[in-house]
C-alpha cells in the first residue's frame, strides 16, 4: 500500500464513516488495526473493537468500498511487469491483513509478483527488523542482496538495519531512475 497500490484509508475510508481523517484517528481504537495486521485478532474481532466507543459498522460495505478504490499507482503496473521480465525476484512485504487478497483479486498482484510476505501471516509488522530477516531467510538470500522499496522512511530504516538496500518510494519515475542506476533496468 502506498508503493504499488493506492491506499483508500486516507480518503475513502473516512468518507465511508462520514468523518474527516483527523476525526477517524480520534475515534478509532489505537491498536486494533495493528493487531489485525499482525494476525493477533480476526476480522470479526477487529470489527467489534475498531471504534473506541464500540459502535458497529457494515464490514462487508467497508470491504466493498476499499476494493472499489484499490488501483495501481501511476506507472507501477508497467514497472512491475518490466522488472518481472528480468532476472530479479519480486515480492511484496506488506503490513496488511488478510484483505491483501482483495487487492490481489482486483489487480492480479500474484500474477505479477513472485510472492508476498504479509504481516498477518508472519505476526510481525514493518519496521520490526524481524520481518525483513524473515523474508530474506525464506528467500534463502543474504539481506544485502535485497532491495527494499517503501513509501515510509521508517520502514526503509528497518530494512537498512538488517543490511538491505532501501529506497523511499516517491513515484514510478523516481524508482525507475534508481533501478537503472543499480543496473536492474536498462
Amino acid at each position: 500500500m502506498g508503493t504499488l497500490v493506492y491506499d483508500p484509508f486516507f480518503r475513502e475510508v473516512p468518507a465511508f464513516f462520514g468523518v474527516s481523517l483527523e476525526e477517524l484517528f480520534e475515534i478509532k481504537h489505537p491498536t486494533t488495526w495493528i493487531e489485525y495486521e499482525r494476525g493477533e485478532i480476526d476480522e470479526l474481532e477487529m470489527q467489534a473493537r475498531y471504534f473506541q466507543d464500540g459502535r458497529s459498522f457494515d464490514l462487508e460495505a467497508l470491504k466493498r468500498c476499499m476494493r472499489e478504490h484499490y488501483r495501481w499507482l501511476p506507472g507501477m503496473a508497467g514497472l512491475v511487469r518490466e522488472l518481472g521480465q528480468g532476472s530479479s525476484s519480486l515480492h511484496a512485504l506488506s503490513n496488511y491483513p488478510e484483505w491483501f487478497d482483495l487487492i490481489d483479486e482486483k489487480l492480479g498482484l500474484s500474477d505479477q509478483l513472485d510472492g508476498a510476505f504479509l504481516s498477518w501471516r508472519i505476526g510481525v509488522r514493518k519496521p520490526d527488523p524481524e520481518i525483513y530477516r524473515y523474508a530474506a531467510d525464506k528467500l534463502g538470500v543474504d539481506p544485502g542482496h535485497c532491495l527494499f522499496v517503501d513509501d515510509v522512511e521508517g520502514n526503509c530504516e528497518g530494512a537498512r538495519a538488517v543490511g538491505m538496500q532501501a529506497v523511499r518510494f516517491a513515484g514510478a519515475a523516481q524508482l525507475r531512475s534508481h533501478l537503472v542506476d543499480l543496473g536492474l533496468l536498462a
